[in-house]
């Protein structure tokens, strides 16, 4: 194929697909309610299994529950009959994937399911399968056709069914009222989990935090923001303790440019009041935020328990190097 070819083939896979998963918006109707309220009152968990690319689907959606508060756990339809449907509860529901509905593993291993009793929802695309046949509740995932060219390696019936089990996690999810916290629960590593659970005081600089009064001199300025390395020096009042405003390496550079006689210069001349602050329980990602949108680097932090005193300083690399972004 030349280029031209090319693009026109793989957009064509892009529509073929496309066009099956909006075919799922008319099987949510009735049925898809009464399966997802069934799995949100019950007691027990989901059991997802499947066949060759079935499987690897069924994998991702027990995934996406567990990560969203829904208990549950994958089993291999092959494994199933050889030993694994020991990993079946009473209370748990089946949900068993498959396009054909009328794999040798699947009709071996439903009418096991059946006599142990659990609730069998069946994912499948042909209503008149085996599996179908033989379901207590079905997820309808039919495609009219295959992406593949030749209509048979799963392309359209895999994205289908990838898409309907977002559909019931999502709205299992919703049911549930799960919140950010809660996900920050189930994800506490990586950028998801910090993004949600990092607070200011988990990283910012607090020991030895760059202070100066408001009467310093700047000599003292200067050499209090080179020692701490910060870019910056919170000017707070010595009795009171109450920040009064900051002075950071940009104020030192424009009021060298001003011609200003140093020698009788003080913090509070070059000092910007009213420094944008934070606290030190805010998330970090509303630190980095608020960097963003005014353009610096640093925040003063602040501690509401202690009448918003300042306490230390965040950093935009701070926030970098904890990979909070």
């Amino acid at each position: 194929m030349n280029p031209e070819q090319t693009i026109a083939f793989a957009r064509q896979i892009v529509r073929t697909e496309c066009a099956a998963v909006e075919r799922l918006e008319g099987y949510i109707d009735e049925r898809f309610v009464e399966i997802a309220e069934t799995i949100f009152h019950s007691r027990g968990r989901l059991i997802i299994t499947g066949i060759g690319k079935s499987a690897i689907i069924a994998n991702k959606i027990v995934a996406t529950l567990n990560s969203t508060g829904q208990p549950a756990v994958f089993m291999h339809a092959a494994d199933a009959i050889h030993g694994d449907l020991g990993i079946i509860l009473p209370d748990d529901i089946v949900i068993c994937i498959s396009k054909s509905g009328n794999s040798p593993e699947i009709k071996v291993l439903v009418p096991f399911i059946r006599q142990m009793g659990n609730l069998l929802i069946g994912m499948v695309g042909n209503l008149d399968s085996f599996l179908a046949q033989h379901s207590d509740r079905i997820l309808n995932t039919t495609v009219a056709e295959e992406a593949c060219p030749n209509n048979l390696a799963p392309t359209s019936s895999t994205t289908a069914q990838l898409v309907m089990g977002d559909a019931l996690a999502m709205t299992l999810l919703k049911m549930r009222g799960f919140t950010a916290e809660d996900f920050a629960r189930f994800h506490p590593g990586g950028a998801l989990g910090k993004k949600l659970y990092t607070r200011v005081r988990d990283i910012m600089s607090s020991e030895g935090a760059p202070r100066v009064e408001p009467e310093a001199d700047l000599n003292t300025v200067i050499i209090e923001i080179s020692g701490k390395r910060l870019g910056a020096t919170a000017v707070v009042e010595p009795e009171s303790g109450r920040l009064v405003g900051i002075v950071t390496d940009g104020d030192l550079r424009r009021m060298l440019q001003s011609g200003r006689d140093i020698a009788t210069v003080r913090a509070r001349d070059i000092m910007s009041p009213a420094p944008k602050t934070i606290a030190a329980d805010e998330l970090a990602i509303k630190a980095f935020r608020m960097m963003e949108q005014n353009k610096i680097t640093q925040l003063l932090v602040v501690d509401p328990e202690q009448g918003d005193a300042y306490c230390g300083i965040i950093h935009i690399h701070d926030i970098l190097r904890e990979g909070v972004v």
